[in-house]
């Protein structure tokens, strides 16, 4: 059986998707991870999976029109062959049209439930 081609999207340390990452390494996972992207050049959790084999994509949203940013980040994605997303504190809201591309095969496994209620501290 196929492994499940995985995309990972981060904006910081990227701790969920280091445990993602070293869990797809087991004999027994259905899932391979073939990128990890952020809106953030500078993120920790980039380094941490160049370092460990996994390529990266990265792309600043700053003084462009979110629809470009997403088409962008939706290029990398489907040119890594990914089959399905992981939003692993991925910080940034994406729009119903990217969603919408990706229903069924988008999972956000971080705790934040924006809009409303923003910050890390989602729970209290």
């Amino acid at each position: 059986m196929a492994k499940r081609r995985v995309g990972i999207l981060i904006s910081g340390r990227g701790s969920n998707m280091a445990s993602l990452v070293e869990a797809s390494r087991a004999p027994d996972s259905a899932y391979d991870v073939v990128l990890v992207a952020s809106d953030k050049p500078e993120a920790p959790g980039l380094a941490w999976a160049a370092d460990h084999g996994v390529p990266t994509f990265a792309k600043s949203p700053r003084g462009i029109p979110k629809a470009e940013y997403e088409a962008a980040i939706d290029a990398a994605l489907r040119k890594a062959g990914v089959e399905a997303i992981a939003l692993a504190g991925y910080m940034r809201l994406l729009s119903d049209d990217f969603v919408a591309k990706w229903r069924g095969r988008i999972l956000n496994i971080h705790p934040s439930l924006l809009p409303k209620y923003k910050g890390l501290d989602t729970h209290a």
